[in-house]
């Protein structure tokens, strides 16, 4: 059975002109990945960004609830937040994960449109259940993905599809179901 592991990419990512940014890092994306990856057993979280003040800021976030007060307070946030890694950028993460996995990994993209020829969930969770080695999720921040991604990226996943044509979920949230959807207990 194959590894998911997750990065939060926050360089390159588009704003809604299209222009490749940095986004900021949030509060709110830390704490509710680091929840939903130990919920599904995702043994790391990297949060990718090139911004040196955006990596101490997540540094210090961090650190109240791994060292501080707050895990003494919440544990189990604690133990969430542990699996929280933040890098530079995302070669950083595939050289990290090819050196302790022996191989690089699986490249999974997303997107809330339609790339054509995108892999489908269902596909998806049965290679992880049927191949060894690691898969990388990335997930985009901002208005998503910089072109660089998918053009490195040996897959891109379907998007999560709502009702009515609406489509702009919080990256937690496209977070969680996708890993529901991958590794969570079948119905």
């Amino acid at each position: 059975m194959g590894q998911l592991y997750l990065a939060l990419t926050h360089y390159p990512v588009l704003n809604r002109v299209g222009d490749t940014i940095a986004s900021a890092i949030t509060n709110l994306d830390l704490h509710d990945l680091a929840r939903a990856c130990r919920t599904f057993a995702v043994p790391a979280c990297y949060i990718v960004t090139p911004l040196e003040d955006q990596r101490a800021l997540a540094g210090k976030l961090t650190s109240h609830w791994i060292d501080g007060v707050g895990g003494e307070i919440l544990p189990e946030r604690r133990e969430a937040l542990k699996l929280l890694k933040v890098v530079e950028s995302l070669r950083a993460v595939i050289e990290e994960l090819a050196r302790s996995q022996g191989k690089p990994p699986v490249i999974w993209a997303t997107s809330a449109q339609s790339k054509g020829n995108g892999l489908a969930h269902s596909r998806a969770r049965q290679l992880l259940e049927s191949e060894n080695g690691s898969f990388l999720l990335v997930l985009g921040t901002g208005w998503g993905l910089a072109p660089e991604i998918f053009d490195i990226a040996d897959a891109v996943l379907d998007p999560i599809v709502g009702v009515d044509g609406y489509n702009h979920l919080p990256v937690r949230s496209a977070a969680s179901i996708l890993m529901d959807r991958l590794l969570g207990r079948p119905n």
